[in-house]
């Protein structure tokens, strides 16, 4: 670890004099990649300085308590060598986490997807609550979200809603929410006062750009047709929604969000692009372990992997047996308690695969 750690000390050095080459500024393509790796780089390398500093501390402490016949200095010198292991210990766990292989994905947009599982119309108006999670979530983060596809009830729930979140890191923080998501409460459309289960499924699909995943045009059938509103109203007077079919796969992908059928074109492309790359990714995933659970953070979204249960005000994530007992602030966007927590596990998962 500590060669690899002694090259990329190195290699950002040797980026950092390259980025004040003025012929390099000049090339404005290579500058920014360059600086973006600059970037990536600088926190394992601050974190290496600090690691080399509290081995250097050590060796003072150990040395001033081999040489002074001091009392109080050797009592004080004892302290530090304590603080310098313990500190040297958790760098050292540091290190282990920046050095982990990254996601590719962890700096792209997202698009969210929530669909009404089992349940009828509770399903729906479960479905609508989380979207709003979600919303305030993106909120509090100042991320932009944009509905590209809903579709309503008319009791306020939802059947199906496709968004696009933007902002930075937003699929490192959400990727792990992909998933069946449970309710246990008494419905608000039944009087009987038992307890319901009641499902959604939620899916996060990472942006995908043109170049990582080719669509040939003449595998698309594209349809145009007039969007409609709440209680059969148009949006608007001319056909500029869009219906988008993959024809290899049979993926539909509808949007009528904007007036110009161009831009709705280029949003359901965005979305068809992400769910071609997220096939493509489930596939390679079968095809290299049988055993999905021990693939860290598959996402599958055939897992059960949250239950919210409103009598108990508790939300419980069963993939690593988290509860929290605060279920309004929870569904008011206050998820990153949770988020924290799901990513510090796939982390720990992924050092146990390196270390074994």
């Amino acid at each position: 670890m500590f060669d690899k750690l002694e090259g990329i000390e190195k290699e950002f050095e040797e980026i950092t004099a390259k980025l004040s080459d003025p012929e390099l500024i000049k090339d404005r393509d290579a500058f920014t990649k360059l600086s973006k790796h600059h970037s990536e780089l600088e926190p394992i390398v601050n974190e290496y300085k600090k690691y080399k500093s509290y081995k250097q501390g050590l060796e003072d402490a150990k040395s001033l308590l081999k040489e002074t016949g001091d009392k109080e200095l050797k009592q004080l010198a004892e302290e530090e060598i304590e603080e310098y292991r313990e500190k040297i210990k958790e760098s050292e766990e540091r290190l282990k986490l920046l050095l982990l292989p990254k996601d590719p994905n962890d700096e792209k947009n997202v698009i969210l997807e929530i669909r009404a599982g089992t349940g009828g119309e509770e399903a729906a108006l479960f479905a609508a609550e989380i979207f709003r999670m979600y919303s305030r979530y993106a909120e509090r983060k100042r991320w932009k979200l944009e509905v590209m596809e809903i579709h309503q009830t008319g009791v306020g729930g939802i059947k199906e809603v496709v968004a696009m979140i933007e902002g930075k890191g937003a699929y490192s923080r959400l990727k792990y929410e992909s998933g069946v998501h449970r309710v246990q409460r008494v419905p608000q459309t039944e009087s009987g006062g038992r307890i319901h289960t009641s499902a959604i499924t939620v899916a996060i699909l990472p942006e995908i750009d043109d170049v990582e995943i080719h669509i040939d045009e003449k595998d698309l059938r594209i349809d145009t047709f007039r969007a409609s509103g709440a209680g059969g109203q148009h949006v608007n007077t001319t056909d500029s929604a869009i219906r988008i079919t993959h024809i290899p796969t049979g993926l539909v992908v509808t949007c009528h969000d904007e007036r110009s059928q161009l831009k709705n074109k280029e949003k359901a492309m965005k979305v068809l692009r992400s769910r071609l790359y997220e096939m493509e990714k489930e596939k390679q995933l079968k095809e290299v372990a049988e055993d999905r659970k021990n693939q860290v953070g598959s996402g599958d979204r055939s897992e059960k992997i949250r239950t919210y249960n409103y009598p108990q005000s508790r939300v419980t994530d069963h993939r690593i047996g988290k509860t929290i007992y605060q279920l309004q602030q929870f569904l008011d966007g206050d998820i990153d308690e949770m988020v924290d927590a799901l990513i510090a596990h796939y982390q720990a998962e992924a050092l146990k695969s390196l270390q074994n």
